[in-house]
């Protein structure tokens, strides 16, 4: 028996120990900050709050505080999640930030307003299928080539957004990419730089990098949008 009346997110990972006032209010000085060293406006960063595991309560309150956009790395979670958070008003904004299995896109572009990690030319084939209005994505780039990340190599990225553009009921806004875990935010600067130089010679406007542990080196190198999980919810342990 979940306890609390936790539901079907009673297998979810639990917040503990967070102020999520505090926590959103750190997240957008650290914003602020880095936005000032390069001389950028706040205005420009959109915070995307992860919510994979966090329950419903938790991602309300975060809407009350002025969150607008939220990111989910599983439909089947996101599913649930939305339909109970369907009161809010404005509707928020959610992004699809997780892997997308082919065998779930007809869901998610029912649910999702957005999806960031279009990582194969096949997934973009059946999004475009699925959708009966206009998706807007981004394609997601494996910059470091690393084995256990999705996504197109540097070198794919333009043919794949060439042979992308021409499906219908698709809008390429930009590019994501996740950097690798490292000790030193510093570390992962270049791939960061690498995107964002791959970007702007595409012409296209969003830049998805950057998380709790890079966000601030991303913000420095141009991301539009940058993806926050425990730095918004705390972390989380295991029922």
């Amino acid at each position: 028996m979940c306890p609390g009346g936790a539901g079907e997110f009673c297998g979810a990972m639990r917040i503990v120990d967070t102020d999520i006032r505090t926590n959103i209010d750190q997240v957008r000085e650290r914003i602020a900050h880095a936005c000032q060293r390069v001389g950028r406006s706040p205005d420009e960063i959109t915070i995307v709050a992860v919510t994979k595991t966090v329950e419903p309560p938790a991602i309300a309150t975060a809407f009350k505080l002025g969150i607008r956009h939220f990111g989910e790395n599983r439909v089947q979670e996101a599913v649930a999640k939305i339909g109970q958070l369907s009161g809010l008003k404005p509707h928020p904004t959610w992004h699809m930030v997780g892997h997308l299995q082919t065998n779930k896109a007809k869901v998610a572009v029912e649910i999702f307003d957005i999806i960031h990690s279009v990582d194969s030319i096949r997934l973009a084939e059946v999004i475009s299928h699925r959708a009966e209005r206009t998706i807007p994505i981004l394609l997601e780039a494996n910059v470091a080539g690393e084995a256990s990340k999705r996504g197109f190599s540097l070198a794919e990225v333009e043919p794949a957004l060439e042979a992308i553009a021409r499906l219908p009921r698709l809008e390429i806004r930009g590019l994501m990419t996740i950097a690798p875990m490292v000790a030193d935010a510093e570390q992962v600067r270049p791939i960061f730089r690498q995107l964002r130089s791959l970007r702007d010679s595409l012409g296209l406007k969003q830049l998805s990098m950057g998380m709790t542990d890079d966000f601030e080196v991303a913000i420095e190198e141009g991301a539009t949008l940058v993806r926050i999980g425990r730095a918004i919810f705390g972390e989380r342990e295991t029922k």
